[in-house]
Formats: C-alpha cells, structure tokens, sequence
C-alpha cells in the first residue's frame, strides 16, 4: 500500500509540474522596453519627430525600404518598371495586403497615403512638383507619369525618416495633412492597444494578425518584418537614474537609448549588453524659427552660429569622447558629401564676430526663447551650455524646460513669441536623414510650406533642383558644398556633430536587434 501511495503522489507531482511547466511555455511573451521619450502625437506625417517615426513604423508599412546598407528594396510593392526615359513608373502591390481591421489594402489607400505624406515631407514636394499624374490601374497596380526625370524616386518611397510614407487607409489619409489623424488602424506588423494607450506611463502593441511579412531576412527598416513576442510594452520612465535602475533590477527588458549619465555603470554591470552599432549616428542641430525676429534677419542667425562651440556641446552632451565626433560640415561626419567649406564657421566661438553683428543689425536685446526638452537622454545637456554661450555673445536668453512633447507641439506654432512661439530649439538626425540634400528636411528654404523654422530661401531651393538634374559626381559634390556654404551664408540652421546611438538590453533576455538607420522593433525576440 506504502508503494501504490508514494507512486500515486509522484504521479500527481510529476502532473503539477508538467501543467506549470506547460503554463511557463504557454504564458505570454512581453518584452518591456523605455522609448527615447513620451508618445503623444499619434500622426508620423504631421511631426517629424522620432519617437512618432518609431511608432509609425511599428504600426505602419511602406511601397519600399532600405537595407542596412542604405539601398531601397520592395516592401509592401511586388514588382515595379520604369519607362527608357524615366518618365512613367508602374508598381504593382503584393497580393493578400491588409489593413488590421481586416480590409484590403488598395492602390486607393496608397494614393491617398502619397499625396498627403507629400503636402509635409520636402523630398514628396520636390517629386510632386515634377509629376505629371498618379493614377491606379486597378486596386493593385498604380502608375507615376512625371513631366522630368525624378532620379530618387525609390529612395523618396523608401524615406526612412522625416518623413517616412507610410501607408494609412484612405479614409484615414484623406485628413487635411496639417491635422493629427486619430485613427491608429494599422497596414504594419504590430497594432496599438488604443485601450491601454497611456501617455507618460505605458504604450502597449500586439501582433497585427493580417499583416503578411516578407520571405527575406529583415535589414534596415526592409526584408521580413516578423512579430516574436505577444505584446511590445514601452515603460516610460524620465528619469536617467530610474531607467538604469529598472533595467539593472529586470522591471524592464531594454533601454532605446541609453543615458549618458547612467553608461559607465551599465557598462560595467555584466547583466547588461550595450549596442553601440545597431543604429546610425546621430548628427545634431540647432534649429532656428527664419519666420520671426529676430532670426528673419541673417545677420542676427549668423551670429548665433558664431556662437556655438561644438567641442563644449558634445562633451556635455555624450559625456565619453569615444561616442562622439564633431565636424563642420552640415552632412554626416567623413559621409561622402560631407567638406570642410563652411565660410566662417570653424566650430569655435567667435564672440567678438557675433557681437558685431548683432550691433550691426540693431539687435533689441528681446530675449531669445530656447526651448529646452528635459525628458530626452540624448538631447537635454545640449539646451543650458547654448543657451550660456548665447549669452556670452551678447544675446538675452530665456531657456524654456518642457517635455518632448510640449516642444513638439509648440514649435509647430508659427506665431509670435507673446502668443506662444519660439526662436530655437535643439534636435538630432538620424544617419540617412542628412546623408543627402535631397533628404534633409533642415535643408527648406520653402516658408511656410518647408520644415519647422520655415525660412524662405529660393537659392537654396534651386540649387537643391540642380542637385537632383545633375548626373556628373563631381558635379554634384561641388552643388552639395554650395548648399552647405549657403546655409552658412543665411544662419539657416547649426551643425554640432555626431554621437553614436547606444542601446542597453538585459544580458541573454533580448535578442534579434535589427541592424537599421532607425529603431525598429520587429524580430525582437524575449528569451
């Protein structure tokens, strides 16, 4: 009897094991991860900020994409043709494409995706104001007949960043492109949780169960976009100290971005991976508001280039040399358009240049407003250390702290300082984004049509269409110098440098990061 009743229990415990154990392998797969700053603007054409480019491509998919080394390939299109003369191309989607409510994704939403994107994005300008007509074929194919050549048509589709195309029903897309949508319906791999849409706390995004990934490897923001865990959670957390805490204590499972602050002892903590190569780096700017004074006036905005001491900046900012690189050129640092003819700016302040130039043009020393984000880890050193060499050169300044948030909302705002404006704020590019003057959104002398700051520039715009005819090399290396020298001539905006993006996971829980110029937050996976 003693050997029938010590088998029945080992049978019953062998039983509750096994039901925990198959519990364990069923229990969902949550991957905690702290964003780059706070998601509240649910629209990634209406901003080109990053935290909203990230949540686009969570939720959304685009015609294209790039590999990681740069190079449009096919996304959500089939197959496409261009005519001898590059005037028409045809595209073709790929079959079973659906949106996250379970309907089809047509050329229809497509169109309607494009030409709202490209009321926004500088580079959807440039090609629509040499296209002729963009009709569908059918609910499948669609066609582009241009009046001249567009060379970048692909890299325009496959934009990784400011602003991506994403592709939005056309319900959705038919939103006047100076209104946020609200509607989150999704054409990409994962879906918002609209009902456990938290700001300041937790977004939360599950798999889109219609979304049909590709049979390549993933690579950039192309390739196979596949979802291996059940919910993506972003823990937002402001505070440097309290992200490092949460991932050293396993509350979270990794940091996007990693504080500069807090590296050294991640670094040194062996339950921590950190991932310096994963993301391009990271050139930043200080941008300027051309529409009101006093930086309408060039003179003023080029003394505050004369300001600025890159060195100073950077080590602020990045805190350890071995993640940071400063140069003078408005392209990324030692890219292939990058030079060293920049006029007067050396990097180095110049204070008694900038003082001459603000008595010249009989600046009224009204206080510059600089806005001031506190709650990103890669930005929010840069803010204090401009605003002291501001002054240093005869500028009154009132520093301004918000959150990302509240700064993106106002510098969108192109009203006086009295009614709520702004003069400068400081922000970052992400690899591709500056690479060429054709993808960079700073690069607007449009007005009121072009990138916040809205400056009104008619030689830059026309260089940059020389740019773009030119088939010579060499050609185009020297039209790359002249707009580069012309932002320099008007004070459009300040380069600062180049910081590498570091990316902190727990050792061993966190795997499949893709390589790409912009965080990307398919083929994660939660071991």
């Amino acid at each position: 009897m003693k050997v029938k009743h010590l088998a029945a229990v080992l049978f019953a415990t062998s039983a509750c094991l096994a039901g925990l154990y198959s519990h364990a392998a069923d229990a969902p797969k949550v991957l905690r991860a702290v964003p780059q700053s706070d998601l509240k603007i649910l629209d990634p054409i209406w901003t080109t900020t990053s935290i909203t480019r990230n949540y686009g491509y969570c939720v959304y998919d685009m015609l294209f994409g790039v590999d990681e080394g740069g190079t449009p390939q096919p996304e959500m299109v089939d197959k496409y043709s261009k005519s001898a003369d590059e005037l028409t191309w045809t595209f073709t989607l790929r079959k079973n494409l659906k949106f996250s409510d379970g309907t089809p994704i047509t050329t229809a939403d497509v169109i309607a995706s494009l030409n709202r994107w490209a009321q926004r994005d500088t580079l959807g300008q440039l090609m629509y104001s040499l296209m002729d007509s963009m009709t569908a074929n059918d609910s499948e194919t669609f066609t582009i007949k241009l009046k001249k050549p567009f060379g970048v048509m692909l890299y325009a589709l496959s934009k990784p960043s400011s602003l991506p195309p994403f592709i939005m029903p056309e319900r959705v897309a038919n939103t006047p492109a100076d209104t946020q949508i609200s509607d989150t319906t999704a054409s990409g791999p994962y879906m918002l949780k609209k009902d456990e849409y938290r700001p300041g706390d937790k977004i939360v995004f599950v798999k889109n169960p219609y979304y049909v990934p590709r049979d390549e490897p993933p690579s950039g923001t192309a390739g196979g976009k596949h979802v291996y865990v059940d919910r993506l959670e972003w823990v937002v957390l402001k505070d440097a100290q309290t992200q490092a805490n949460a991932l050293a204590n396993g509350e979270v499972d990794m940091l996007e971005l990693v504080p500069a602050e807090q590296y050294s002892a991640l670094a040194a903590n062996p339950q921590i991976t950190l991932a310096t190569g994963i993301h391009a780096t990271q050139t930043a700017t200080v941008q300027m508001n051309h529409f009101i004074p006093p930086f309408n006036d060039p003179r003023i905005a080029k003394a505050a280039v004369l300001a600025v001491n890159q060195e100073a900046m950077m080590r602020g900012q990045v805190q350890n040399k071995d993640l940071y690189q400063t140069c003078t050129t408005i392209y990324p640092c030692d890219s292939k358009w990058a030079s060293n003819e920049t006029l007067y700016f050396t990097g180095k302040p110049q204070f008694a240049e900038a003082k001459k130039l603000l008595k010249d043009a009989g600046y009224d020393g009204k206080p510059i407003v600089l806005m001031y984000q506190t709650d990103i880890a890669s930005l929010n050193k840069y803010p204090p250390i401009m605003a002291q060499l501001l002054k240093n050169a005869g500028f009154n300044v009132d520093l301004q702290a918000m959150d990302w948030p509240t700064l993106q909302a106002r510098r969108a705002k192109r009203v006086p300082v009295a009614e709520g404006g702004w003069n400068m704020f400081i922000t970052a590019w992400a690899g591709l984004e500056n690479s060429n003057p054709l993808f960079f959104p700073a690069l607007s002398g449009n007005g009121e049509k072009g990138w916040i700051g809205w400056a009104t520039d008619p030689e830059l715009e026309k260089l940059k269409l020389q740019f773009l005819e030119a088939t010579d090399e060499g050609r185009q290396k020297q039209l790359a110098t002249d707009i580069q020298k012309r932002v320099f001539e008007t004070g459009l905006f300040i380069p600062l440098g180049a910081s590498k993006t570091v990316v902190a996971y727990r050792k061993g829980v966190v795997s499949g990061d893709v390589k790409s110029p912009v965080t990307v937050w398919w083929n994660l996976k939660k071991n």
